[in-house]
Parts: structure tokens; sequence; C-alpha cells
């Protein structure tokens, strides 16, 4: 794969963020299959946990091999570009689902297998051009302001799932109202933090991979939380009225 061209490379993230563009236009009307939309119809069901541990290590498997293998001279800006993927990823692959207390719940296996392939494609788009066409560095400036928000937004992304899962400390699985922090503007302050951190890690790298992998982050975490907003809104009679869905004061 070493002889894949920039122009081919970019005609293939082109198309990536094509379909990203109709996944969240199909995401605005079917609702994503797992934690509390899982329903009937979509399969044979496995460990939610298992699930989750399996579909989100392949992102950083591929990113790593890919990277590694790539023909480009690594310098200390490749490496802290390669931390940082590796960072957010360590923590949503492996630390969070053992945080959780899901026991009993299910994931489809149709929605482990479609997300490994995004993952497979992610951690391919983003490993390959840092490990093989990142030779131009952004500036200073753009790399701190980068690193920031990541930082920021990981740190919203942490402490708004302590938040969720302190819900549960009782080993309980029933769903709650889950209150404080940005919980308080916001039915999904995690997913803004994810969504921080990508934005954060496009602006340090200023690259066509990192720009797709937040297209596909925006395309599906909104229509996510929109329909967690709804699903709480219709749950909870008292939900708060003021919670906007996932950007304060605006969506």
């Amino acid at each position: 794969m070493k002889n894949i061209t920039i122009e081919s490379f970019l005609l293939f993230c082109y198309c990536w963020i094509a379909i990203a563009v109709i996944t969240f236009v199909a995401l605005l009307f079917i609702r994503q299959p797992y934690g509390r939309h899982v329903r009937k119809g979509f399969g044979h069901m496995i460990n939610n946990k298992l699930g989750w541990l399996v579909m989100e290590i392949i992102s950083p498997i591929a990113f790593n091999f890919f990277f590694l293998h790539g023909n480009t001279m690594k310098t200390p800006l490749h490496w802290l570009f390669f931390a940082i993927f590796n960072l957010h990823y360590l923590n949503r692959s492996i630390i969070f689902p053992l945080r959780t207390n899901t026991k009993g719940k299910k994931i489809p296996l149709s929605i482990v297998l479609s997300a490994i392939l995004f993952n497979c494609v992610n951690g391919f788009i983003n490993g390959f051009y840092l490990g093989n066409f990142q030779n131009s560095n952004p500036t200073i400036i753009l790399i701190g302001i980068g690193i920031t928000l990541f930082l920021i937004g990981f740190y919203i992304n942490n402490r708004s799932d302590s938040i969720l899962i302190a819900l549960r400390k009782d080993g309980s699985t029933d769903y709650k109202i889950p209150h404080g922090f940005l919980f308080e503007k916001i039915t999904c302050p995690n997913y803004l933090g994810e969504i921080l951190e990508w934005l954060g890690f496009f602006i340090m790298t200023m690259n066509i991979a990192s720009f797709t992998f937040l297209i596909w982050s925006l395309a599906n975490l909104i229509p996510r939380a929109r329909d967690h907003h709804a699903w709480y809104v219709k749950t909870f009679k008292e939900y708060p009225s003021n919670r906007r869905v996932i950007f304060p004061y605006l969506f």
C-alpha cells in the first residue's frame, strides 16, 4: 500500500466524507440500536463490553500499523500526534468499558461489525497519512490551539462519563437523569467532549485525514445526541426543559 499516491488517497477521503454526509442524513431517521435504543430486528446480540472493546480497539491497531510502516521520517511532531491519537483510544477502547456497569446488556453484532469497518478505515486514513504524507508542520499557534482543544475535550468527555457511571454505582442498570457539570446545559456533554477532541486533532495536524475523521464524528454523534435527548424528554416528565442537545445555548 506504500504505492498509494496522494491523489488517490485524497479521492478516497473525499468519497469517505460523502458517505459520512449520507450517513448523517440516514441517522436523522434511523436510531442506532444500541445502549438505551437497543431493540429487536438487528440480528444476533453479544455482550456489550466485549462488543465495545472489539469494535473500538480496531482503530488504534490500524492506525499504529500504517503509521509505523509508513515511509516518512518520523519527527517529534509525528510522535506527538501518534501519542495523542492513542491516548484517546486507550481510554475509549480499554479503560472506558472496564469502568462501566453494563451487566446483562447486549449490543447487536451488526452494529459491532459496522463499527469495525468504520474504525478500520478511520485508523487507516489517519495512520497512513501521518506515516506517509505528513511532511509539512502546522504553526506553533495551531498546534497549541489544537492540543488545548483536545485536552479540554478529553476532560469534558471523561468527567461526563464519570458522572454517568456514578449513576450506577449501586449496581443498578436503570437509567437516571444526570446532573452536574455540563449536564445542566446539555444532554450529551460526553459527545461534545469527543467532538472537541477531534476538532483539536484536526487543528493541530491540519490534514485531510483528521478532517475526514472530524466530519465522521459529527455525522455519528450529533444524530445520536438528538436521539438521546428525545429519549430523556419522553422517558422523564421532570427532565429539565432548558437543556440543549449537544451544543450549549445552540442545539
